[in-house]
């Protein structure tokens, strides 16, 4: 069974829906262990960076992000720890999964309909195309 899972959030509704898959297995489990990881863009952290009135404020605007899935983990007693990354999200939650060796990956699906998908591509499609261990979208 699952016991080390990779749960990829950006604090939108898609990896809400993620995390709570991730408790329905997790709670399956004992000793699973959730690994949340946020990935800041180096494009968007630009204007973090511009926005924010300090190192203090630009944190803790990550973590917002993270709030509500972190909250969700706490709640159902599902053990965790956040890791953030930066750089273009798809690589990077590929390779971190790839050399961490989890069991699972789980990501929520961004929604894109048939055209932006050809055009733009997806980070779920990136991820589930590269990934070494199984990946789990949620839509």
């Amino acid at each position: 069974m699952y016991k080390k899972i990779l749960l990829a959030v950006d604090g939108s509704e898609h990896s809400l829906r993620a995390t709570d898959e991730v408790i329905k297995i997790a709670s399956l489990v004992t000793d699973c262990y959730v690994e949340v990881l946020l990935v800041i863009e180096y494009d968007k952290a630009k204007k973090e960076v511009l926005h924010a009135s300090g190192k203090e404020e630009l944190e803790m605007n990550r973590r917002k992000r993270l709030l509500p899935s972190t909250e969700k983990l706490q709640k159902n007693s599902i053990p965790y720890q956040i890791q953030l990354l930066h750089g273009e999200p798809g690589p990077t939650i590929v390779e971190y999964a790839n050399n961490d060796h989890f069991d699972l990956l789980v990501i929520g699906s961004r929604g894109l309909n048939m055209f932006q998908e050809m055009v733009l591509g997806s980070v779920s499609y990136k991820v589930v195309k590269r990934a070494n261990c199984p990946v789990l979208v949620v839509k």
